[in-house]
């Protein structure tokens, strides 16, 4: 019988649950009302919480850096420190691509990016801005993270 067994079972109980007994849980668990009927999402996010509740949450740091990718993705801005990325070329730098037969130029900030003028907090929101569309701004500029060995 190894340590984990009993959270095991716990989850695995959980599949065999209705959903007034999943929602009787989440109460239990959350001391808060079920914030719905559907079963997958029940079954999922209470077998995170009782993990979570048994080996820990997330750490300080990596709770900070959700937050900001929470806010990255929303285009908040009120945060003033930002997420570094490995992948950010060096300040000064001027990404070029041309989308709908048109050429976008983009200088790399210390903080942000620019274009026409225009400060983005992200990639991203750049590729947004000349797309119209949701785009990860690292593959829509032709960024990757370097592999081992490449200089």
């Amino acid at each position: 019988m190894t340590t984990h067994e009993p959270i095991l079972a716990r989850l695995a109980a959980l599949k065999a649950m209705s959903v007034n007994e999943l929602k009787t849980e989440w109460q239990a668990l959350f001391d808060a009302p079920a914030p719905n009927n559907s079963r997958a999402f029940l079954e999922s996010r209470l077998a995170y919480r009782i993990q979570e509740l048994t080996y820990g949450g997330p750490d300080k740091q990596t709770r900070r850096l959700l937050d900001l990718l929470a806010d990255e993705v929303e285009g908040i801005l009120t945060r003033k420190s930002q997420i570094a990325d490995p992948r950010n070329p060096v300040v000064g730098t001027k990404l070029i691509r041309e989308w709908d037969g048109i050429a976008h130029t983009v200088t790399v900030l210390k903080e942000g990016f620019d274009l026409g003028g225009q400060r983005y907090k992200s990639l991203s929101a750049v590729a947004r801005a000349i797309t119209g569309t949701r785009w990860n701004g690292y593959r829509f500029f032709g960024l990757r993270e370097r592999k081992r060995g490449e200089a």
